[in-house]
C-alpha cells in the first residue's frame, strides 16, 4: 500500500495516518528519511514503539546538515545511529550504532554516500536485536 501526504496540516495528517495505522493493525513504525517532526501527541500514541535512524553518532550532531559539521569540525569519526523516538529531537534510547573514519578526502557528499552504505547495514541489525 502506497500513500502520499501532504503535511501542510500536520495535525489532520497525523490524524489520517493514525487512523490507517490502526486499520492496519501496526504496532511498531520505523522511519528513515521521514524528515519531519512527529507530534508529542503521535508519539505518545507509540510510544516506545517508534524507531528511526540518524546519519550522525548521537547524540553528536542532532537535526540537519550532520555531514556537513562533522567535515566542518574535521572530525576523525562519524557514523549513523538507530534509535527510539521520543518527544526530544534525536535523543531517545540508542538501539545500535556504526563508527566509520572520516578521511582526509572525504568532503560532505562521500562522508554521506560511506554513511549511507553502513545504514543500510545498521537498520536492519537494529531491527533483528529488537525483535530477537
Amino acid at each position: 500500500m502506497k500513500k502520499i501526504f501532504d503535511f501542510k496540516n500536520i495535525k489532520k495528517t497525523e490524524k489520517k495516518i493514525l487512523s490507517i495505522l490502526k486499520r492496519k493493525k501496526i504496532r511498531f513504525i520505523c522511519l528513515a528519511g521521514f524528515m519531519k517532526i512527529l507530534s508529542k501527541s503521535f508519539i505518545k500514541k507509540f510510544n516506545g514503539k517508534i524507531i528511526n535512524i540518524h546519519p550522525s553518532l548521537l547524540p553528536k550532531y542532532k537535526g540537519l546538515n550532520t555531514h556537513h559539521r562533522v567535515i566542518i569540525n574535521k572530525d576523525k569519526f562519524s557514523g549513523c545511529t538507530v534509535h527510539y523516538v521520543t518527544e526530544k529531537l534525536d535523543s531517545g534510547k540508542i538501539i545500535m550504532q556504526k563508527k566509520i573514519k572520516v578521511t582526509t578526502k572525504d568532503n560532505s557528499t562521500s562522508l554521506a554516500e560511506k554513511v549511507l552504505k553502513q545504514e543500510h547495514k545498521l537498520y536492519p541489525a537494529a531491527i533483528m536485536k529488537i525483535f530477537n
